[in-house]
């Protein structure tokens, strides 16, 4: 890719993506994902009204009159997002490519927790780790990103989701937050989900593309398996072939349902011809009611 047009296409991405990131994502992104507890921030004189039970004694007692601790949200969050860029990546049939939308989507994520405070870091993987950018805060960061993720190029177009989610795993030694960026067709990922989601908020993002579900019957075509270089002719009109195809994406349903509903994943699913907005507001604003209905039952029972 030539250089001007990289950096025009940096330029629109972040344009676009830093704009829903402040007037769509920032508030619900600050709810949705929360920070790692309370934390003491300081002290101030007892005002009317105010829980005894917060009265710092200590304060109170050398100071001669009542003083109470104030306390925070712990809100820097660490994200990581993990981003696919395997062979399959590169499909897409209608409006973009998957990795297009991975990249816009990737945006809008570092965008929103850049505006929180939050330090953002990513893992490149295929069949292998392929890149990994220590998180860290900043625009001029966040660009690199959104650079990297426009102009990689894999050393292997495989899939391997377990050998991503063994790195973060031993990586990334603090509780972080975890957005898997795939389109999760791949192999026995299921233990090292579980173990990362143990350690790490998880939390899915599927990309998709119709024809993956039903290629269209255009009779016989010459196909390319991107992942392995393999070509063959079909008959996308055969029955058998129909069958054959259908059979395979239902494997690929299975295995990615049961998966996360072992790891207890937040997830969404977003084909590349709707629009992704929808849906990370759906994912949000459902993140952000489980938690408040939380915070009011732990009231309740006290």
């Amino acid at each position: 890719m030539e250089t001007q047009e990289l950096l025009r296409r940096v330029r629109k991405i972040e344009i676009k993506t830093r704009g829903l990131s402040r007037q769509v994502f920032a508030g619900r992104y600050h709810s949705a994902f929360k920070g790692r507890g309370i934390a003491f921030s300081e002290v101030r004189e007892y005002l009317f009204g105010d829980d005894v039970r917060s009265i710092d004694w200590n304060v109170t007692a050398r100071l001669g009159q009542p003083y109470v601790k104030v306390f925070e949200e712990e809100r820097e969050l660490t994200v990581i997002l993990l981003v696919d860029v395997s062979g399959s990546n590169s499909f897409g049939t209608r409006e973009q490519l998957k990795s297009q939308m991975a990249a816009e989507i990737a945006g809008v994520l570092s965008f929103s927790a850049i505006r929180n405070n939050d330090k953002v870091g990513v893992i490149f993987f295929s069949g292998e780790v392929e890149k990994f950018i220590p998180p860290k805060k900043g625009r001029t960061h966040i660009l690199r990103i959104i650079r990297e993720m426009l102009t990689y190029e894999p050393r292997n177009t495989g899939t391997n989701l377990s050998e991503a989610l063994r790195f973060l795993t031993s990586a990334i030694k603090k509780r972080a937050t975890a957005f898997i960026i795939s389109d999760f067709i791949s192999r026995n990922y299921e233990k090292a989900l579980c173990i990362a989601s143990n350690k790490h908020d998880m939390v899915g993002i599927r990309i998709t593309d119709p024809a993956e579900q039903a290629l269209p019957q255009v009779g016989l075509i010459k196909l390319e398996d991107a992942e392995t270089g393999k070509t063959q002719w079909v008959d996308t009109s055969s029955k058998k072939y129909i069958a054959a195809h259908f059979n395979w994406w239902n494997r690929v349903n299975q295995t990615y349902n049961a998966a996360v509903r072992k790891a207890g994943l937040d997830q969404v699913e977003i084909p590349v011809n709707r629009d992704y907005v929808p849906p990370l507001i759906k994912l949000f604003n459902s993140r952000e009611n489980r938690s408040t209905n939380r915070g009011s039952f732990k009231t309740l029972i006290k």
